[in-house]
């Protein structure tokens, strides 16, 4: 796009300089763009936190990443299942006991697609209690040293915050009526991303300007999410898509950029800027109104605090 700020080729990793003494910490690791992005950051210099549910794949992820940069690469490996609230809590306790700084929080998982209407542990829509509420609590609970780390928050969202509801369904958030995979991701994206912006005006009111809070999504890329929690259905149509998507590392590229890069303005949204903002160059691009809705994101963040009983130290 003519109007991309990194011109013509949009953000690339070429861009990232040496990441010596800086720590990232990543959610979903084990595979897609998290695993690229880690890859990445290692390469660079960095120490990398990698957050996961399964241990077992986090260890052998950890021996893909030696095999691949060196057995001399910082990556560490703790476990957090974001659809259990204690788990993030033991998880966000683990990482303050042992972790001196925290340059970029980057909450990547996510499941998706869910066909069937479940529930989290602590009584959530699983969509919902994993891509939002974890990752809610998770940042809240870490706020105090990214702060003190001049860090920056980076919530990957999706274009699917577009394909359903336009606002948040507070009359029914555990979808006891109605439920469709679909719209239920679409909530869970929505609010992901309504969130960054409320936080970024709550850090404005309370003269807190040390921290950066980011919101941008992979476009269409090729990772095993639709394979590890949507139907069979979706299996099969994201496969028939496949030819229209770009790789898993190009999907990395646009939360690396919010984790690395120095001059971007936290108001936009990046994101692929090709066909349906799909594919193509990286950069900022159209956010629609309603995700940046002041009444709903202030209640939605209340509601989050009252839920998880968790508040923001702000």
């Amino acid at each position: 796009m003519s109007n991309n700020q990194f011109e013509k080729k949009g953000w690339t990793p070429e861009r990232i300089g040496k990441l010596d003494g800086k720590t990232f910490l990543i959610t979903g690791t084990t595979s897609g763009t998290g695993f690229e992005a880690t890859k990445i950051l290692l390469s660079k210099g960095a120490s990398v936190v990698m957050l996961n549910r399964n241990t077992k794949k986090a260890e052998n992820t950890i021996t893909r990443l030696k095999q691949a940069l060196g057995e001399n690469i910082d990556v560490h490996s703790i476990q957090l299942d974001l659809a259990n609230q204690a788990s993030v809590k033991q998880a966000a306790a683990e990482i303050l006991a042992s972790i001196q700084r925290i340059d970029a929080l980057i909450c990547n998982a996510a499941i998706a697609q869910t066909p069937k209407r479940e529930l989290t542990v602590d009584g959530w829509e699983s969509q919902m209690g994993v891509n939002y509420f974890g990752h809610f609590t998770l940042q809240a609970l870490l706020f105090p040293l990214i702060e003190k780390s001049n860090g920056r928050i980076v919530s990957v969202g999706s274009m699917g915050y577009d394909m359903g509801l336009k606002t948040i369904k507070f009359e029914d958030l555990q979808w006891d009526k109605d439920y469709t995979p679909n719209k239920a991701y679409s909530q869970s994206k929505l609010a992901q991303i309504m969130t960054i912006y409320e936080l970024q005006n709550r850090m404005n009111s309370a003269g807190k300007s040390a921290v950066k809070a980011y919101a941008c999504h992979p476009g269409a890329s090729r990772t095993s999410l639709i394979k590890n929690s949507g139907s069979i259905l979706m299996r099969i149509i994201f496969a028939l898509m496949s030819p229209l998507t770009q790789s898993a590392e190009k999907g990395a590229y646009s939360q690396l950029m919010c984790a690395t890069e120095a001059e971007l303005d936290q108001q936009s949204f990046y994101g692929p800027t090709g066909r349906s903002n799909w594919v193509g160059p990286v950069g900022a691009h159209k956010l629609e109104a309603h995700a940046k809705n002041r009444d709903v994101a202030k209640r939605l963040w209340e509601l989050s605090e009252t839920s998880t009983g968790v508040k923001w130290a702000l």
